[in-house]
């Protein structure tokens, strides 16, 4: 898939000044896989609920804004733990157990915007997701790849920062790899860019045809 795509899920842009963006956490929760999966890698996705006024129906990773007006790495974990203890249950030993795995900010050509923290983490043994019912109304255990495939299909719906990582951990076998891969790569935030396209919006990364033209 090439890093240029078009994402429908891309809000209302931004005609005046550029946003500033709220500082956000996710969790890419990382287990073995299961008896449906053959590459032995799964990662835990929650459906938004469709009555949201942002990203209504997405599959996402657990997450959400950092309180306060701390934007320090601290703050950040704090922000990520909480989350996947509010919206999925699980609970993680401590900030120790996250492993910095990338960060996303969000347009500036969009009027929503967030710089988020995406960490890896190893699921606890035996744990079982279970949706606030708020906020996210369904969770699935999936390999990226088949995340992907039914993403492809449009079986899945998934906005363009979660189709790039579910692209990058498609690579590994299991969580082990990619947390050791993660913890030797330092991470540099990712800027993306919307270019209007035969009018339509078209998400470009850097190193993309066009990226510095926008």
């Amino acid at each position: 898939m090439s890093s240029t795509g078009h994402d429908p899920h891309i809000e209302q842009l931004n005609e005046g000044a550029p946003t500033t963006p709220r500082q956000a956490a996710s969790v890419i929760l990382l287990r073995a896989g299961g008896k449906h999966d053959s590459d032995g890698l799964e990662l835990l996705l929650g459906k938004r609920t469709p009555a949201a006024r942002f990203m209504a129906g997405v599959w996402v990773f657990p997450g959400g804004a950092v309180d306060g007006e701390a934007i320090d790495e601290p703050a950040h974990r704090a922000a990520a733990l909480r989350e996947l203890d509010e919206e999925v249950g699980i609970t993680l030993d401590g900030p120790d157990q996250l492993i910095a795995f990338s960060r996303w900010i969000t347009p500036v050509e969009v009027k929503i915007r967030f710089d988020t923290r995406f960490y890896l983490a190893e699921a606890p043994p035996h744990c079982s997701p279970e949706p606030d019912g708020q906020e996210i109304v369904d969770v699935a255990w999936i390999s990226p790849a088949r995340a992907l495939e039914q993403h492809a299909a449009g079986e899945l719906s998934l906005v363009f920062p979660t189709i790039k990582q579910l692209e990058s951990l498609s690579r590994f076998a299991t969580a082990q790899e990619a947390i050791a891969d993660a913890a030797a790569q330092e991470v540099e935030p990712i800027l993306p860019k919307v270019a209007v396209v035969e009018g339509e919006p078209r998400v470009l990364l850097p190193g993309d045809d066009g990226y510095d033209e926008v």
